[in-house]
């Protein structure tokens, strides 16, 4: 897979290794991980997952043929991928340049359905979406939720069904978040850009109306700083997606996952109006088909987020 050049992304990759190895640091006895295929049992040392399960991916001339021609011609397509700091997304490993994650997986899977290379680039969650639509790069992967504000402009395919949630430490109040009025005068730590600062951020007036002091939102530009940040008491709650929240706590002790609040589909990202989807929905059912989709999720252990069919910027997943 393309690295991304030394002179502008190593500082960035040292300091998610750095989150990487924050939250990797020590094992949550329970949680009930699915670690087939190369994730750490609960209860021993964690590891990333390694195996490999896309080589034996191949092309599928039908899904193949729905590419327009040119892309065909060229063989190639130019991909951004946000790179947070822990698993299950994109993450990178110890050598500062090497990205792995589910993200990386379902790409690199679906590329080989197509026939195509990905050329790929690390890039800053909140800039890719922006990006795709000035022709930067042809899709972009970050666990991108498919919302209604994102379907004005983005074309989406859909390859999990992920959504939002919380974590705390073990010694908070708090025991499920169902309705944001419970974090009134807390801090809430969540990545810069993400629908978590959205959802945040627009529901500020219910604590106002409740007359209780408003929560304070905490946005971190890479994800992997909100658990420092829970676990020294800069914030009282995480706010974040529902499997890398059931994966960090799994791998942090004295964390809590407070369950899921809401759910969202995931999907690739293009620029709206793209003709690549129809080709990427056909992929992903292949992958879905041949039992390839189903290995991913196990390695990664997010079967949980299965979806039975890919669909194209389907409407936002309400309540």
């Amino acid at each position: 897979m393309s690295t991304p050049p030394h002179s502008h992304r190593l500082p960035a990759a040292f300091a998610l290794i750095t989150a990487v190895t924050l939250a990797l640091t020590a094992c949550d006895p329970g949680g009930g991980a699915d670690t087939t295929g190369g994730a750490a049992p609960a209860g021993k040392s964690a590891e990333i997952p390694t195996a490999d399960v896309v080589s034996p991916v191949r092309k599928d001339e039908a899904a193949a043929r729905l590419l327009p021609s040119s892309v065909r011609d060229r063989g190639t397509l130019r991909i951004a991928s946000s790179v947070g700091g822990t698993p299950p997304g994109a993450l990178y490993l110890e050598d500062g340049r090497t990205i792995v994650g589910q993200d990386i997986d379902f790409a690199d899977a679906v590329a080989k359905v197509l026939g195509l290379r990905l050329e790929r680039e690390a890039a800053s969650f909140e800039a890719i979406l922006p990006a795709l639509g000035s022709g930067k790069y042809d899709l972009g992967t970050g666990n991108f939720g498919v919302t209604e504000e994102r379907r004005r402009t983005i074309d989406f395919v859909t390859y999990i069904n992920d959504g939002q949630g919380f974590a705390v430490r073990a010694d908070s109040g708090l025991k499920k978040v169902t309705h944001l009025r419970q974090l009134c005068g807390l801090n809430v730590a969540t990545g810069a850009g993400t629908t978590f600062e959205v959802t945040l951020e627009e529901n500020k007036h219910v604590c106002e109306e409740a007359g209780k002091e408003p929560y304070a939102v905490k946005t971190y530009a890479e994800p992997g700083a909100v658990w420092p940040a829970l676990r020294q008491g800069r914030a009282d709650v995480v706010m974040s997606t529902i499997n890398g929240l059931r994966y960090a706590v799994r791998q942090q002790e004295g964390l809590r996952f407070l369950g899921e609040y809401r759910r969202l589909d995931v999907g690739f990202a293009f620029k709206k109006g793209t003709k690549l989807a129809p080709a990427f929905r056909a992929a992903v059912d292949r992958l879905i088909e041949d039992g390839t989709y189903d290995r991913i999720l196990r390695k990664w252990g997010t079967r949980g987020s299965a979806i039975g069919k890919s669909r194209i910027s389907p409407p936002e997943t309400k309540g």
